[in-house]
């Protein structure tokens, strides 16, 4: 064991001693031509692509103003909170043109951009994101007073505000549909792929969801673009509203925009484990089973289950 230990050692010294192998790998990768790799070279013209980091620092700045004493400092009477509210949301919105304007100009295709224009689009989005934070934070008041009423275990606003997974996903979800809605690139993906990375609940920033959803454990829950959900909605772990298929164009490519994630009403409950798949109608009032497996419409008022399990007693390798 100790000599090879050793003969690793002098592999690795031998390694490092050659100053052909760095120069040959850094030629490689600087020199590859492959772009779904490797990004246009910088140009003073262009802008870079929206930061991650700077994303998740404005997402973590805005829920402090949507929950003012949940997160961030807790020191906060009623004569402060104007200020600290006006401060926050000053330092995050000179962010946030910043990366409105990053993700326009990338998803930007002409060889001489006229910047004025995107400078204009930017300053005029981040306006109107700014308006809709009172209303964001409407409807995650009615998600809070879901989680409460929804679970037993929850013993008030404070612990599912603080603790509960669904509030978090939703609190992203909820921003990066205002910024999908204003057709704002890259941005609104980053945002909810971060809260998608935390707890495991993968919602698209095009969702359309109404008021007071409550989504229990979460983890696993995927819910696709064109998914739109009404009011009073209940979603356990592991529910898929995906797509049943993707029209192809004539080079065999899924033709993008096309509804084809479910449409759920009012007051429906989907237990935990259920996949439904197109654009299928769930109706008001329905409940779906846990594991199951949905490509269909159903009616108000439905109740989806598997079928019920057959048991049967065998001996002797009977049955086999």
């Amino acid at each position: 064991m100790a000599s090879t230990g050793n003969d690793q050692r002098r592999r690795a010294e031998a390694w490092l001693n050659d100053d052909t192998v760095l120069p040959e790998v850094v030629e490689q990768l600087c020199g590859t031509r492959d772009e779904v790799v490797r990004r246009q070279i910088y140009e003073p013209s262009k802008r870079l692509l929206p930061a991650r980091a700077t994303l998740i620092e404005i997402v973590e700045a805005l829920r402090t103003v949507l929950f003012p004493g949940y997160f961030g400092t807790s020191e906060i009477g009623a004569t402060s909170m104007p200020f600290y509210v006006g401060s926050t949301l000053d330092r995050v919105m000179r962010l946030l043109r910043e990366q409105i304007l990053r993700g326009l100009c990338s998803a930007c295709e002409q060889e001489r951009p006229d910047c004025s224009v995107c400078d204009q689009r930017t300053n005029d989005a981040a306006r109107t994101f700014l308006e809709r934070l009172p209303e964001v934070r409407r409807l995650l008041a009615t998600d809070v007073i879901a989680t409460y009423e929804g679970d037993p275990a929850a013993t008030g606003h404070v612990e599912a505000i603080i603790c509960y997974p669904g509030i978090l996903a939703l609190t992203n979800h909820r921003l990066a549909h205002e910024l999908y809605k204003l057709g704002i690139p890259l941005l609104p993906r980053i945002i909810t792929e971060h809260a998608h990375g935390i707890c495991g609940i993968d919602i698209h920033p095009g969702a359309q969801i109404g008021e007071k959803l409550f989504i229990d454990h979460g983890t696993g829950v995927v819910i696709g673009e064109t998914t739109v959900i009404g009011h009073s909605v209940r979603i356990y772990q592991g529910v898929t509203l995906g797509a049943k298929s993707f029209p192809l164009d004539d080079q065999g490519r899924p033709i993008k925009g096309i509804a084809r994630h479910p449409l759920v009403e009012d007051e429906v409950i989907i237990y935990g484990g259920a996949t439904i798949l197109g654009r299928v109608t769930i109706g008001r009032g329905s409940v779906i089973g846990g594991n199951v497996w949905l490509t269909n419409s159903v009616p108000p008022g439905s109740k989806v289950t598997q079928a019920r399990a057959r048991h049967d007693r065998y001996a002797d390798g009977g049955g086999i």
